[in-house]
C-alpha cells in the first residue's frame, strides 16, 4: 500500500505542476478528444494511487462538452482530486475491511440486476399493452375516485398578440365568437400577427398549461378566478393576452375520460406486467424442478 507520506509528497508535487501547466493540459485534452484518443493505452498519466492510475484520456472522456477553458480547468482539477480521494479510501479500506463481504454484496447485487433486467425485457416483449376502448372505459367507470382533478380544466381559445398588431381589434372581436365562419376568419388573422394561438374548444386542457403562458398573478385558487368568468384579457411586455373560456371543470370534479386515457393505459399495462411476471417466475420454477435444475432439501410449503 502506498504510504501517506509518499502520497502527500506526490500530491504536493502534482499540485505545483498543475498550477503551472494546467492550460497546457487542457490543450492536450481538447486535442485528445478531437482525435478520438479516449481509449489509448499510452495516454499520459496524471495521478497514481497505489496500483491505480488516472490518464489524460480518462479525464478527457469525463469532461462535459461545451465548457470553456477556465471551466474545463476547474472541472479537471475537481475530478482529479475526487479520483485521488476515492482511490485513497479504497486503498486503505481494502486492507481493513473483509473483502469477502464486499465480494458477496457485489455478487448479490449483480445477480439482482441480471434478474431485474431479464424480467423487464420479458415483460416488455410479452405483456400486452394494447387495450380495447371498452376495457379502458370500464376501468374508468370502476375507478372514478382515482381520477379526481386537483386543478381545474377548461375549454376555450388562447392568443398572444403584439399590442401594436394592426388587426388586433379584429382579433378581439372574432376570438370570442362561436360562429364557424368567424373562427375561420380568426385563424386567417392570427396567421398574420399572432405569436401564439391555441384553439381548444373541442378538448379539455389543464389550467396549468394556460396559466404558464400568461404573465398575470392568478392567485393560489384558480377555481375562484375562473368561476363565472367567460373571458380574460391582459397586457404585458408589448403583448396582449386573450383567453376565451367556454367551459370549466373545477377542482374536485372527475377527470374527463379522454384526459384519463393515458393514465388508465399505464395502470392496465403495469397490471399486465405484474401478471405476466408472476406467471413467468412460476413457469421457470416449475420447469426447472421438472428438469432437475433445482434441488431443494427443505420443504417450502407454508
Amino acid at each position: 500500500m502506498i504510504s501517506r507520506q509518499s502520497l502527500r509528497f506526490r500530491l504536493m508535487n502534482f499540485t505545483g505542476l498543475m498550477s503551472r501547466f494546467f492550460c497546457a493540459l487542457i490543450v492536450i485534452l481538447v486535442v485528445a478528444c478531437s482525435h478520438g484518443d479516449a481509449d489509448r493505452d499510452d495516454s499520459p498519466v496524471l495521478a497514481k494511487v497505489g496500483k491505480s492510475q488516472l490518464t489524460v484520456s480518462e479525464l478527457a472522456a469525463a469532461i462535459p462538452l461545451g465548457l470553456n477553458s477556465a471551466d474545463s480547468a476547474r472541472f479537471a482539477s475537481a475530478y482529479i482530486r475526487r479520483w485521488v480521494d476515492s482511490r485513497l479510501i479504497s486503498d486503505i479500506a481494502s486492507a481493513e475491511i473483509d473483502m469477502r463481504d464486499i465480494d458477496r454484496m457485489v455478487n448479490d447485487y449483480r445477480n439482482r440486476l441480471i434478474e431485474m433486467e431479464y424480467r423487464r425485457r420479458m415483460a416488455d416483449a410479452h405483456a400486452s399493452t394494447d387495450f380495447p376502448d371498452d376495457s379502458l372505459r370500464n376501468f374508468y367507470a370502476a375507478n372514478n375516485s382515482d381520477f379526481i382533478l386537483q386543478r381545474p380544466m377548461l375549454k376555450g381559445v388562447y392568443l398572444k398578440v403584439p399590442d401594436n398588431a394592426k388587426n388586433l381589434a379584429q382579433i378581439k372581436r372574432l376570438y370570442r365568437s362561436d360562429r364557424q365562419d368567424d373562427i375561420d376568419r380568426l385563424e386567417k388573422e392570427v396567421l398574420e400577427s399572432a405569436i401564439h394561438y391555441d384553439y381548444f374548444r373541442d378538448k379539455w386542457v389543464d389550467w396549468d398549461q394556460i396559466e404558464i403562458h400568461i404573465p398575470y398573478d392568478f392567485g393560489s385558487r384558480p377555481d375562484d378566478f375562473l368561476k363565472g368568468r367567460d373571458h380574460f384579457e391582459t397586457s404585458a411586455g408589448g403583448f396582449v393576452y386573450l383567453l376565451d373560456i367556454t367551459d370549466v371543470l373545477p377542482s374536485g370534479a372527475v377527470m374527463p375520460f379522454e384526459s384519463a386515457r393515458s393514465v388508465i393505459i399505464d395502470r392496465l399495462a403495469a397490471r399486465q406486467r405484474r401478471i405476466y411476471d408472476a406467471n413467468l417466475m412460476k413457469n421457470l420454477y416449475d420447469r426447472s424442478l421438472e428438469e432437475g435444475k433445482i434441488q431443494l432439501f427443505v420443504d417450502l410449503e407454508p
